[in-house]
C-alpha cells in the first residue's frame, strides 16, 4: 500500500489498527507532507517497532525512475516513472523566475484520443491511485527542499484526463491542500480537462477553489471533431453551457487552452469564431504553440500568426496570453518521453 493513498482520517484509522495511539498519525503526516521524507526510517521521533510495522505494510514511493531528462537551459526536468505493474507516467518540473511548477499525471495513458497529443495517441491503460498522484508531487518536494526551494504551483496537465479519474484526482488535491500537511493553496493547483461535460457540472456544484482549464483547441464542431474525438459526444454548444454553468456557480474565471497548430486552428476565421464564442464570458485564453509529436504531422504556429490570432481575439474583448514554452528540446509534452523509452528500451 502507498502511504500516500491515505487521507489523514484514514491514516489515523490505519495506525490505530496497528495498535498505535492517535497522535502518531499527526507525526507520520508531518513527516510525509512537511518534511518530505522518502523512507520510514527517516521518521526519527517514531519508535522502531512502528517503523518496522510501516515498512512491512506500506511504502512511501513505489515507483522507480526509468528515465530523466534536463532541458538545455536548466529550467525544466522531466522524469519518467515506472509503476510496480510496469506502466509509465511522466512528471515535469518547470522553473520560472518566482515559481516552481509541477506538471503531473493522473492516468497511465489517456482515453480521450486527442490527435496531436502523444498520450492520446498511445491509448488508455488505467487510472492512477491517489497515492500515485500525490507521490509525484512529494518526490519533487523532497528534491527541491535540498536547495531550499519548494513547489509553488501544480498543473494537472500531464498524462491522462484528470476528470476521467475524478475521485482520485480530487482526493489527491485534498491531501496536497490539507492545512496540517503540505498546505499548498487550492488556487495554486489547476485542473485541465478536454471537456467532460457531466464532470465539469459536478465540479461546479462542489464549489471547489481549484481553478479549471478547458482544452478547447477549436471553435467550431467541424474543426474540433478532427482534433478531439470526445467532441462527438459533447459538442461545443454542450461544453459552453457547462462552462457558463461553472462560472455562474463559482464566480471564477475559466481558462481555455488552445494549442496553436500552423494552418489548422490558427487562422483568422478560427480566431473570429472563438471571439464570438467567448464574447462576454469571464474567461481567458491560454495560447500554446503546438509541441510536435511523432504521431501527428502538424507543427507550431509562427510568431506572426500567433500575434494575429491574439489581435483578432482582442477585437471581441477576449483576453489571451501565450504560454512560455518549456522543455521543447527534451520533448516535455506529455507522453513523449514514455514513447521514446518504449521504442528504445
Amino acid at each position: 500500500m502507498s502511504i500516500y493513498d491515505l487521507a489523514f482520517d484514514e491514516l489515523t484509522e490505519f495506525l490505530s489498527s496497528l495498535g498505535e495511539p492517535k497522535f502518531r498519525a499527526k507525526q507520520v503526516w508531518e513527516w510525509l507532507y512537511k518534511k518530505h521524507v522518502s523512507e520510514f526510517a527517516e521518521m526519527r521521533n517514531l519508535p522502531k517497532s512502528l517503523i518496522e510495522k510501516l515498512e512491512e505494510r506500506a511504502v512511501i514511493h513505489s515507483a522507480t525512475i526509468a528515465s530523466v531528462q534536463h532541458s538545455s537551459d536548466g529550467q525544466t526536468k522531466k522524469l519518467l516513472f515506472q509503476l510496480p505493474d510496469g506502466q509509465y507516467i511522466e512528471t515535469v518540473l518547470m522553473r520560472y523566475k518566482k515559481r516552481r511548477t509541477l506538471c503531473i499525471s493522473t492516468q497511465a495513458g489517456c482515453a480521450m484520443g486527442c490527435v496531436f497529443c502523444a498520450t492520446g495517441q498511445m491509448g488508455f491503460f488505467r487510472n492512477l491511485t491517489v497515492g500515485e498522484i500525490v507521490a509525484q508531487v512529494m518526490y519533487f518536494a523532497h528534491e527541491l527542499a535540498q536547495t531550499e526551494e519548494h513547489v509553488t504551483n501544480i498543473v494537472m496537465m500531464g498524462m491522462g484526463e484528470p476528470l476521467h479519474n475524478y475521485d482520485n484526482t480530487l482526493s489527491a488535491i485534498d491531501s496536497l491542500t490539507d492545512e496540517t500537511g503540505f498546505n499548498l493553496g487550492a488556487r495554486k493547483i489547476t485542473i485541465s480537462t478536454v471537456g467532460l461535460v457531466p464532470a465539469i457540472r459536478r465540479y461546479a456544484d462542489e464549489q471547489r477553489q481549484t481553478p479549471l482549464a478547458v482544452s478547447l483547441h477549436a471553435a467550431t464542431d467541424a474543426e474540433r471533431d478532427k482534433l478531439i474525438p470526445i467532441n462527438g459526444r459533447w459538442p461545443i454548444a454542450d461544453l459552453m453551457n457547462a462552462c457558463r454553468y461553472y462560472i455562474e456557480k463559482t464566480g471564477r474565471r475559466l481558462t481555455f487552452e488552445w494549442a496553436l497548430i500552423s494552418g489548422e486552428n490558427d487562422t483568422i476565421e478560427q480566431a473570429r469564431a472563438l471571439g464570438n464564442l467567448l464574447r462576454g464570458m469571464l474567461c481567458h485564453v491560454n495560447l500554446i504553440p503546438l509541441n510536435p509529436t511523432a504521431g501527428y504531422g502538424g507543427g507550431p504556429s509562427s510568431k506572426e500568426r500567433v500575434e494575429a490570432f491574439m489581435a483578432e481575439l482582442s477585437h471581441y474583448g477576449v483576453s489571451s496570453t501565450v504560454r512560455v514554452r518549456r522543455g521543447i528540446d527534451i520533448q516535455a509534452g506529455c507522453g513523449q518521453l514514455r514513447d521514446r523509452v518504449i521504442a528504445n528500451p
